[in-house]
């Protein structure tokens, strides 16, 4: 993942500051939105949960995503809009190769359950799990805890976009997009932890970036499916586990996302 992110970064910049691809005479002024779905990878992570009557770290925890079945109904049904995976994004020409936009994307992180992850630190809680731990292995069961971001790890972030125009038959363009973002994350973190009960709230847990490669296909000026593919880094100093504001997690970790969006652009000034 670092390979890839590294990798994809050297790309943006290269491409950024040498790139001569023809571009759009039509783009400055025009406002764009759209709407899709994504599927992520996360890195490893360590995990970091202290409070207080504990204070241990989690090294190495594995997590995955969780997409949603496919459906007509889960997907498409607008009573289940914010249900799936997704991303969102409203922005503007700046002029005819850049854009500036505001969105969210949506993502669901689940700590893999029953995993063994090596352990640090002390638990003392009155519970099955108290004690003084040094590298030591542990399972995550159930009863010692449940770690999911999964209503969601919303990345809410500002990007800048370079869009270059690479072809065009009859009514359909093709072109080339790349990106930088920087946001915050606002996840509703589902956590069970020890002898707690479940918490549940959104909560400002962080702040990531990534950069973006996407290609987009554009119907009649108007209309584009776009498909991207997204890497970066996510920081949460701050993540709440209990109802008690002591109580917190903190970890940071790479992500890479594909997503597919459908869109369209709106002129509304020159």
């Amino acid at each position: 993942m670092r390979i890839t992110c590294t990798f994809l970064f050297i790309l943006l910049i290269v491409h950024f500051s040498k790139a001569q691809v023809a571009y759009p005479k039509s783009n400055k002024g025009k406002l764009f939105f759209y709407w899709g779905w994504n599927t992520d990878l996360f890195s490893k992570s360590d995990i970091k949960f202290k409070g207080q009557d504990h204070d241990f770290i989690l090294r190495k925890v594995v997590a995955t995503d969780r997409p949603t079945k496919f459906g007509f109904d889960a997907y498409f049904n607008p009573k289940y809009l914010s249900t799936p995976q997704y991303n969102f994004r409203l922005g503007y020409y700046l002029s005819n190769r850049y854009s500036l936009s505001i969105g969210m994307d949506h993502m669901k992180y689940v700590m893999t359950q029953n995993q063994t992850a090596t352990i640090n630190g002390g638990i003392h809680l009155g519970s099955t799990f108290d004690g003084e731990y040094h590298n030591e292995h542990i399972s995550l069961t159930s009863d010692f805890l449940r770690f999911e971001h999964t209503n969601g790890l919303n990345y809410a972030n500002i990007e800048i976009r370079r869009h270059d125009h690479a072809y065009n038959i009859n009514h359909l363009d093709l072109n080339l997009v790349t990106g930088l973002s920087t946001g915050v994350l606002i996840p509703r973190t589902d956590a069970v932890l020890l002898n707690f009960p479940e918490y549940d709230e959104f909560h400002l847990a962080g702040y990531g970036m990534a950069a973006l490669v996407g290609i987009n296909f554009t119907f009649f000026k108007s209309f584009f499916i776009q498909s991207e593919y997204k890497v970066g880094n996510i920081n949460l100093p701050s993540i709440r586990t209990t109802s008690n504001q002591e109580d917190h997690a903190s970890q940071q970790f790479w992500f890479g996302q594909l997503n597919l969006v459908f869109g369209g652009n709106v002129r509304i000034g020159k």
